[in-house]
């Protein structure tokens, strides 16, 4: 499959150095396939923009929360090619320029916010009105749901499970559980149907930090298809093969528990690595927590491969939760900045 070359690939695998457990722990560094373009979504958006180019596309449309890492991804990717970007995202009613959103600017996409009641009822019948509006202008517009988990995006992470089988042998190592956390299914996936490809007994464990197992169990399966649509020869999922620890959307997408900021903070200051408060602090923490409950997806694990799937962005715009230690941070805009 044709892709484009945008990831600083391959990224280091590093082991932690306190795991809750004595299972052996590493973490893949997918935060750091670049800067601009940061995290997981570029693995995805590599093959995604190499077929709107294929295309002819010249504007891409897709849509994320405000602190959307898949948004400012594709902003940064499509200025790089020279591709008109609009961005629909989730209003969170502040609207403040910084993090994620203030990249999406910086890098020049246009925005469009909705009301979250449109985002959860009306995202794609939107995507499509805005398409045919491009395309009536004279533009070819290529769209992309949500962390660009679809079919085509999906071979981002089956080409990066045999980059880590590549690793394994370069270190000496066999993971015979691989974590990640799940948002909108497609880094999942891909792990999953990598795994199934090459015939490996590893297990691909996923943490939703949105919505629910059975949902993004459905959501995998739907996947498989939209992949196989792809190959020579249709893919096939079992559904014993999905497997997925609920217990850690806490309030939902985006919106963190104190004890959240607790443990980014601890884990921060132990390893020397951040991780960001809407994916992988939640999935660290529910994997952590699930180690030393003895959960069946991972009770057993010898060596554990995390793989941190970027958006350091969206640590900005929370400073004070982190740094207030449970307490709450000062409301009257009148006060300097500090905790109650």
């Amino acid at each position: 499959m044709k892709k484009l070359q945008l990831a600083q690939l391959p990224t280091r695998i590093d082991r932690i150095k306190t795991p809750p457990t004595e299972a052996a722990l590493w973490i893949k560094r997918d935060d750091q396939t670049g800067l601009e373009l940061s995290g997981n979504k570029v693995r995805k958006l590599e093959y995604a923009l190499q077929e709107a180019l294929e295309q002819k596309a010249d504007t891409v449309i897709t849509c994320g929360g405000i602190q959307s890492n898949h948004a400012r991804a594709t902003a940064a990717a499509c200025a790089r090619l020279g591709l008109r970007c609009i961005l629909l995202l989730q209003d969170d009613g502040q609207r403040k320029p910084s993090g994620n959103y203030f990249l999406d600017t910086l890098l020049g996409a246009e925005t469009v916010f909705l009301s979250e009641s449109q985002y959860q009822n009306e995202l794609d019948e939107i995507l499509q009105n805005i398409a045919d509006v491009q395309n009536a202008q004279g533009h070819t517009a290529y769209t992309l749901p949500i962390g660009a988990s679809n079919g085509i995006g999906t071979f981002g992470y089956y080409a990066a499970f045999a980059e880590i089988l590549a690793q394994e042998k370069e270190a000496g190592v066999v993971f015979d559980t691989i974590v990640c956390a799940v948002g909108s299914g497609g880094t999942y996936a891909g792990l999953l149907f990598g795994a199934i490809s090459a015939g490996s007994n590893k297990k691909i464990v996923g943490i939703p930090i949105a919505k629910d197992a059975a949902y993004f169990t459905d959501r995998v399966l739907c996947l498989s298809h939209d992949f196989s649509a792809y190959l020579p020869q249709k893919l096939t999922c079992p559904p014993e093969q999905i497997r997925l620890i609920d217990g850690w959307t806490g309030p939902g997408y985006a919106k963190n528990t104190e004890e959240d900021f607790a443990f980014i903070r601890t884990f921060a200051r132990n390893e020397g690595i951040v991780l960001d408060p809407v994916y992988t602090g939640k999935a660290m923490r529910g994997l952590y927590e699930s180690l030393q409950q003895g959960h069946p997806h991972v009770a057993g694990a010898k060596n554990i491969l995390f793989i941190h799937t970027g958006g350091a962005f969206g640590l900005f715009g929370k400073e004070e939760r982190f740094l207030c230690n449970g307490k709450k941070p000062t409301a009257n805009k009148r006060q300097k900045s500090g905790c109650q």
